[in-house]
């Protein structure tokens, strides 16, 4: 049989200083026996897999795709989660991205190793075997998932294709359904999940992550089933974008049973935490993205300076702690966003309470009014004025000096998105602040070191910055363009028991009693929230698939999750209709030496919308020129 060459990584990765996407050492040319016969080949290989399986992660922006360095257009800045001073993008995934040639490319890697490695069993264990066997189709899975979360069906390739053993119009392989590919993805994780250890080198997937990836990939397919409204048929019949609704059952109850694999093998991450002691909680969550040892960690994407790096620190810490590269508060989380937590004043539609009587409410500190908010929340977000590194995060919209008797009344009308008026508001056009005297004679740089600087483009747009992920000791010097390299955690158990409750929702309004689905979503929700200092959900009557994304929303900020769950929900174009998001102002008032905030809209009037055609996204066209079989989605 003739013998195949291969082009293997040899060790390890290489990131370059540049802008530009994932490289590799010079490659080098050898055999299959170099690669196979060896434990130290195949090493090699599955690094190359590994460093190329396309998880959304410090490195993903739908507007740069997968494993690219320069990430200054964050995700949660297309969701509501957050404000960007640069971007003010939809939830389109930009379609010149090379996603579908570089997901095919790790698919061919996974095939080769799949069909090699069982011509070289006799040098290794039965175990051995096995156990990379799983590794390989656990990357095809989770490979198609990407694919198939894009663009509907795909062309499914479950073998190595080569030219000229196959004809040209063999490999023009027309897309098969999304049902189909969906339930190829579960037949692979099954496979996986049978033949992969219990435990794995950090980064390497064991048997409970192809079950927790399951269980991922079967809910969306479950919500497809449930929630989508377009639909693309070959003309074989295939259905290429939809899957039929009475299929919606068997996708929840296969992503149920996944999640409950788990059960015993994973827990909550709890060492710092202390029921009734809100700092210990609050401290708790900050660490558990920072923790190796993690018993919630189920499978992450390990990055080591100065081999392989990424720059989420300097990109988002708040200005005050920004390093010499200049850059810092790209994630700028919105009200919308603060509002789904528990635990600090707010109105009878959920919205948060500034005002008494028509007039401000003052408090003596910024973080007065979230005082008694969930400890979650302070971990996920920076609040005005909390302390981040030693110390206070100042964010002011500027000082107001008018008077104050009798109450001071809403600066702008509401539903405005003008900017503030001169009028009795000290404010800053950039950084270079001149410091206002105060009645008391001290005095007061108007926006803070971390505010709203009207001209400038290294602040805070919304009235708060980013905390989730950021390295909370790293020193101002290593606040740089590829200096980071902490852990990303692309599953942890948290979103298991997340797929679990809302998989159990789903099932019980579907009619489904032959389990107490409602009662272990009810238990699933309150572990979380318990861990997050919530208060606890009181009863069942109430726990709708409202609460359940909600529950999902906060939980998974910042973590790339709502992108795709707002997509497979559907609901990305009701929600993004014209939307302009919110955000908090914290004023100074000079004569009262208090403050109040001023809830508002973003009064740089950036308004989103979603396109429902973007549900499936646009199949290059490159590779509809390359293949007269495959059919684009609807509406391109």
């Amino acid at each position: 049989m003739k013998k195949y060459t291969y082009t293997i990584l040899a060790f390890l990765l290489c990131w370059t200083t540049a802008c530009k996407k994932l490289d590799t050492l010079p490659p080098s040319i050898v055999k299959d026996d170099d690669v196979f016969a060896t434990a130290a080949g195949i090493q090699a290989y599955m690094s190359r897999m590994y460093s190329e399986l396309p998880i959304e992660d410090f490195r993903y922006s739908p507007e740069r795709g997968l494993n690219m360095f320069w990430i200054i257009s964050p995700t949660s800045a297309t969701t509501g989660e957050a404000l960007s001073r640069d971007q003010n993008g939809s939830m389109q995934e930009n379609t010149g991205l090379s996603t579908w040639g570089d997901c095919y490319r790790v698919i061919r890697d996974a095939n080769y190793f799949a069909e090699t490695l069982p011509k070289y069993a006799s040098n290794f264990t039965n175990d051995q075997v096995n156990n990379w066997l799983g590794e390989a189709r656990f990357v095809r899975a989770a490979t198609y998932f990407a694919l198939v979360k894009r663009y509907g069906g795909v062309p499914l390739v479950d073998k190595v294709l080569n030219y000229p053993e196959q004809s040209i119009e063999e490999l023009k392989i027309p897309r098969s359904s999304e049902e189909k590919i969906y339930d190829f993805i579960g037949t692979d994780l099954d496979y996986a999940y049978t033949n992969l250890p219990e435990t794995n080198q950090a980064g390497r997937a064991s048997k409970y992550a192809a079950a927790g990836f399951k269980s991922r990939a079967m809910l969306y397919a479950g919500t497809i089933a449930k929630y989508n409204q377009i639909t693309l048929v070959d003309g074989s019949g295939n259905r290429l974008c939809g899957i039929p609704v009475a299929k919606a059952v068997t996708y929840f109850k296969a992503a149920y049973d996944a999640a409950a694999l788990l059960d015993g093998k994973y827990s909550l991450y709890k060492k710092a935490w202390a029921a009734g002691d809100k700092n210990a909680q609050y401290l708790n969550y900050v660490n558990m993205f920072f923790d190796a040892s993690s018993p919630e960690n189920i499978f992450v994407r390990q990055y080591h300076y100065p081999e392989s790096v990424h720059g989420y620190d300097a990109y988002n810490v708040p200005r005050q702690l920004m390093g010499a590269n200049g850059y810092s508060s790209e994630v700028n989380p919105t009200l919308d966003f603060v509002e789904l937590f528990d635990g600090f004043p707010k109105n009878a539609d959920g919205t948060i309470k500034t005002t008494t009587g028509g007039k401000y409410d003052l408090y003596t500190n910024t973080m007065d009014i979230f005082a008694n908010a969930e400890p979650r929340l302070r971990a996920t977000v920076v609040l005005p004025g909390d302390v981040m590194k030693g110390v206070s995060i100042e964010i002011r919209r500027g000082i107001y000096t008018g008077p104050s008797a009798g109450g001071i009344s809403p600066l702008l009308p509401a539903g405005s998105t003008a900017h503030y008026p001169t009028d009795n508001i000290v404010q800053s056009a950039n950084a270079s602040q001149t410091p206002y005297k105060l009645p008391n004679g001290t005095t007061m740089n108007p926006a803070g070191l971390s505010g709203y600087f009207t001209g400038d483009g290294t602040n805070s747009v919304s009235g708060f910055s980013i905390r989730k992920y950021i390295v909370p000791d790293k020193p101002t010097s290593e606040v740089l363009e590829n200096r980071s390299d902490q852990t990303w955690i692309e599953l942890r158990y948290a979103e298991v028991l997340l797929n679990r409750a809302e998989a159990a929702v789903e099932l019980n309004a579907l009619g489904q009693s032959d389990k107490s689905y409602l009662q272990d979503a009810f238990t699933q929700i309150n572990a979380i929230r318990e861990r997050a200092g919530a208060d606890l959900l009181t009863g069942t009557a109430n726990l709708t698939i409202d609460v359940v994304r909600k529950e999902r929303k906060k939980e998974l900020g910042f973590e790339n999750k709502q992108y795709w769950d707002m997509r497979r929900w559907r609901i990305a174009d009701k929600e993004q209709n014209s939307t302009i998001y919110r955000t908090l102002m914290p004023f100074y008032s000079a004569n009262d030496g208090k403050y109040f905030f001023d809830a508002r809209l973003d009064e740089r009037n950036s308004r989103y919308t979603f396109d429902v055609r973007w549900y499936y996204e646009q199949i290059p066209q490159g590779e509809i020129q390359k293949s007269q079989n495959l059919i684009q989605n609807p509406g391109y």
